[in-house]
């Protein structure tokens, strides 16, 4: 009898046990949920921040898109200040080959006026030459003396050449109150009027300008 009560007993236990198993399985089931859901609760909030992320590039684009509006201004004004710059340089380079060119031309103009003062003063000298030789008789031309004479007035005359003294030879050519002094009027039917009939004082040239004027004669 004691026997099967211990047996009834242990049956009773096992079928008692039985139940405690399952509650066990079930709130294992029942953690198993909560936590499927409180991860699917974090992948919904990752998910949206994720959503979220893009918001804020865009924000960050607009911070890029007005720094690039800022770089843009300040290299508009760069190049503006750079364009300034040299303008004012090419006008400061014009300015000084305008100053130096005024220059040089003022330095050949004083030099040309005291090279016409001292080359005036040549032309008596030339004219002496002439004269020493129109008076040589035609027999003493060939002597040596002579002959040296006829040398060196040809070197003078080369000579003033080089620098750019010319005579004008006005003989024949139509009268020019600029180039011309007329000291004679005479009549002269082979010539035609106001032509220089002759040169009694040879007129020379000192590149554009007038040495010396020359003294005509000159037909009605």
């Amino acid at each position: 009898m004691e026997e099967k009560k211990k047996g009834n007993a242990k049956g009773s236990a096992g079928k008692k046990s039985k139940p405690a198993g399952n509650d066990a399985q079930e709130s294992v089931e029942e953690v198993a949920v909560e936590s499927t859901e409180e991860t699917e609760v974090e992948a919904n909030e990752v998910s949206e921040d994720a959503e979220k992320k893009p918001v804020k590039g865009k924000k960050g684009g607009r911070r890029s898109g007005g720094n690039n509006k800022a770089m843009e201004l300040e290299l508009e004004k760069q190049k503006e200040l750079t364009e300034e710059a040299n303008d004012k340089y090419k006008r400061l380079l014009a300015e000084f080959e305008n100053a130096r060119n005024r220059n040089e031309k003022e330095s050949r103009r004083m030099y040309d006026v005291g090279a016409k003062e001292v080359l005036e003063k040549l032309l008596p000298v030339v004219d002496n030459f002439e004269r020493a030789l129109q008076a040589i008789p035609e027999e003493d031309k060939e002597r040596a003396f002579e002959q040296g004479v006829d040398k060196i007035y040809k070197q003078l005359i080369v000579t003033l050449e080089e620098v750019g003294v010319k005579p004008m030879n006005a003989e024949g050519s139509e009268f020019n109150p600029d180039f011309h002094n007329a000291v004679l009027h005479i009549e002269d039917e082979e010539l035609e009027e106001n032509v220089v009939a002759e040169e009694l004082q040879k007129g020379y040239m000192y590149k554009e300008e007038v040495l010396r004027h020359s003294m005509v004669k000159v037909a009605n």
